[in-house]
């Protein structure tokens, strides 16, 4: 008996100090709403898009949405910029559902940051190269200027948050000695080169030049193409612009300040050399499907992914990325700060597994293992794929009208072709891939970035005080939580396919699993304040 009222005492203890500090900033949805400044213009520079159109390049407005906390008191916040995807071609145009600053994942993304106190910033970037060409070597220099561009974007975006702070008044009540830059699939592409580039010569590697020319023509010529950070004034010599004329190339913005970074993400992005990794500093977490066919998680090649073209060869992906930022401790921001959640658990066993040999704990890094594609063809006799981004989502229904009037294409074809690599695209499944890249992202962000000083806030005591019995379990699992009121119960097996759903209000529930199939599950337990996952096994 006396054990027993230790126990109750301790738990309410426990209880008591969870009410006291309520919600932790950063980590939880302190705020119901944020206010959104759309088409802020950040910069201008040199775009490409017009020769699309059989049009001259020439200057661009570049733009973001700026997403803030509504009715937020603080004037020092934290930073976070994010990168669309898109192939380096708008929507639609690129055979893509996604491909701008307001695609809908983007928008969650920056919406969730901002409920949690954040500044988030979607930014778009210039785009354009010539995926179509049946010259290599064209298909290659074209992107990789791309990159080039899309990266002293990025920089420009950064450098212009500094300004605002400066010059403007601190429009946005940001604190610009924490930023964090992070991309989703070309967009990680960018948020990758953004930390890795970091000298001229690692633009003259061979497979970075024209070896059929004599002298050798790099592809990317910084006194054409400006230099690493864009701050330069610089004009391409009429014998290779393509109007024949020595036209301006690059337009510096807001040159005087800072484009250094605390912090990158990347979702499904790839580095263009293993020779830009070495010792940075900049912790980099990295999110990744296991069987990506566009962007190896190990190493591979870049194709156009609507032909399947070669583009680039001897890529980087983000496990070799994570192997060698282990290797160069970059990652000791977090990596040291001895984090214990169950998603971490979930990553580090995973990618311990797969590199035993080396004993190597990734840290930083979290595979989706999604299901193997169909064998059955769609209506249009088209084969299925690896999905490469079952974080986003879309409108079937606008894209497919899109498509149809953009690529000609019949009724039907264009939302039947954009699901091959996502059969179960839709805002609920997107959604609940963000949750997991929110609860292993957010921890690593709140940590490099020193917004709390301990990882030992009400999220981590709340999942101390919640159990799950028996596990490994067979017919039923007991579920109890000492510090607060379950709201809510979900299973998910490891393809994120939800399986049970009970609404609780209550201490403790039990589920029925009975029926679950055999292996690993996900219980995502949520109260008014949390959300805490644990994984368990069904035999």
């Amino acid at each position: 008996m006396k054990t027993h009222i230790q126990k109750i005492l301790a738990i309410l203890l426990i209880f008591i100090g969870i009410n006291a500090t309520a919600q932790t900033r950063y980590l939880d949805n302190i705020f119901d709403s944020v206010t959104v400044t759309s088409d802020v213009q950040y910069a201008t520079n040199i775009s490409v898009l017009p020769m699309l159109q059989g049009a001259a390049p020439g200057p661009a407005p570049l733009f973001c949405d700026i997403y803030e906390p509504k009715n937020d008191t603080m004037t020092d916040r934290p930073v976070i910029v994010l990168i669309h995807t898109g192939s380096f071609l708008p929507a639609v145009l690129n055979g893509q559902a996604t491909g701008a600053k307001t695609d809908l994942s983007i928008v969650e993304n920056c919406t969730r940051w901002a409920k949690k106190g954040y500044v988030a910033v979607s930014m778009d970037y210039r785009q354009g190269w010539n995926p179509t060409s049946s010259s290599q070597i064209v298909r290659t220099s074209s992107i990789l200027q791309a990159a080039y561009r899309g990266i002293q974007d990025a920089k420009a975006m950064v450098r212009y948050m500094r300004k605002t702070v400066a010059e403007d008044g601190n429009t946005y009540g940001i604190d610009d000695t924490k930023i964090v830059l992070g991309g989703q699939g070309t967009g990680g592409y960018l948020s990758m080169g953004y930390i890795t580039l970091d000298t001229v010569s690692e633009l003259y590697l061979p497979k970075f030049m024209d070896l059929t020319t004599s002298p050798p023509t790099p592809f990317v010529h910084p006194p054409f193409f400006g230099n690493i950070d864009g701050t330069d004034s610089t004009y391409l010599p009429g014998p290779v612009s393509p109007t024949g004329q020595t036209e301006l190339w690059n337009i510096p913005n807001n040159p005087s300040y800072s484009n250094d970074v605390n912090m990158a993400f990347n979702l499904g992005g790839t580095l263009a050399d293993l020779d830009w990794l070495d010792y940075t500093g900049i912790p980099l977490v990295s999110f990744h499907c296991e069987n990506d066919p566009f962007a190896a998680i190990d190493s591979g090649v870049v194709i156009v992914p609507t032909t399947g073209d070669l583009v680039i060869s001897d890529v980087v992906g983000s496990r070799t990325a994570a192997h060698y930022n282990t290797l160069w401790g970059n990652n000791a921001g977090f990596n040291q700060a001895g984090l214990t959640d169950t998603l971490t658990q979930m990553a580090n066993t995973y990618n311990s597994a797969w590199d035993a040999q080396h004993g190597l704990v990734y840290d930083g890094l979290y595979v989706f293992d999604t299901p193997a594609p169909s064998t059955t063809p769609n209506a249009f006799g088209e084969m299925s794929y690896h999905e490469s981004s079952p974080w986003d989502w879309w409108d079937l229904a606008t894209y497919d009208a899109m498509f149809s009037v953009i690529h000609g294409a019949p009724p039907g074809y264009g939302a039947a072709n954009s699901l091959l690599g996502a059969p179960n695209m839709s805002d609920s499944i997107g959604n609940l891939y963000l949750d997991t890249i929110h609860g292993y992202l957010n921890p690593r962000m709140y940590e490099v970035l020193g917004l709390g000083g301990s990882t030992t806030d009400m999220n981590e005591i709340i999942e101390k005080t919640t159990e799950i019995y028996p596990n490994p379990a067979t017919d039923n699992i007991n579920i109890v939580s000492y510090a607060e009121l379950i709201n809510s119960v979900e299973v998910y097996n490891l393809s994120g396919q939800k399986v049970i759903s009970k609404q609780v209000r209550a201490t403790t529930t039990k589920l029925k699993t009975n029926n679950l199939a055999k292996g690993v599950y996900i219980v995502d337990i949520k109260t008014k304040v949390s959300s805490v996952k644990k994984k368990i096994i069904i035999e």
